[in-house]
């Protein structure tokens, strides 16, 4: 990645980019390495999603071209993932079309990731995800499928009951499976190996 420098000790790293499409693929890459020398290979796919998700945004919300910075930092039994960039304008969660910024992007993130946020910066913002590594992840992981099914379901999704509560998460659960796809065939990812992936981790997690 041309002008990054990566300054890590032993649990972070600080990488520097330019928010164009060339980068966000170098950014993974040098994301999977990084992990990989911390012996968290594991938790790759799942920090390739996210950083993809962060600086698409800051190409689509804040300016291609614009200066960007992706922190990574390993807390205990978590990852933290920071993208900070020069915009103050804060993204929210909510419900909204495919077009919004505020849309299905922070959705996808609050259930790949077990906390999500926002902060303003001297110079602009940083939106923080941490994505969890312990013994307890599996469970997290239904905790996280259900709340996040249930805000995508929109107003009144969580107030169901019963068996019209279970069919309800379970469509929703196939649309935003497919809306993943389509994300990911958006983002030039490939989408079959997105699902191979996931299921890679799901069998090695019920292991």
């Amino acid at each position: 990645m041309p002008g990054t420098d990566i300054r890590s000790s032993q649990h972070r790293s600080v990488l520097p980019f330019e928010a164009l499409p060339a980068e966000v693929r170098l950014l993974r890459r040098a994301v999977v390495a990084q992990l990989g020398e911390w012996g968290m290979a594991m938790a790759g796919s799942e920090a390739e999603l996210v950083v993809t998700e962060l600086a698409t945004n800051v190409i689509k919300h804040v300016g291609e071209g614009t200066s960007a910075t992706l922190i990574l930092e390993w807390k205990y039994e978590r990852l933290r993932v920071e993208m900070h960039d020069k915009s103050r304008v804060l993204p929210c969660l909510g419900i909204a079309d495919c077009d919004a910024e505020c849309g299905r992007g922070l959705h996808m993130l609050t259930a790949m990731t077990v906390d999500w946020g926002t902060v303003v910066t001297a110079l602009g913002k940083a939106v923080w995800c941490e994505i969890e590594l312990g013994t307890g992840a599996a469970c997290r992981r239904v905790e996280r499928a259900v709340e996040a099914l249930e805000n995508y379901q929109g107003p009144g999704g969580a107030a169901l009951q019963g068996r019209c509560r279970e069919t309800a998460l379970e469509e929703s659960a196939i649309e935003l499976i497919a809306d993943l796809l389509h994300w990911t065939s958006g983002r030039g990812l490939d989408p079959e190996g997105v699902l191979d992936q996931a299921q890679m981790h799901y069998e090695a997690e019920a292991a």
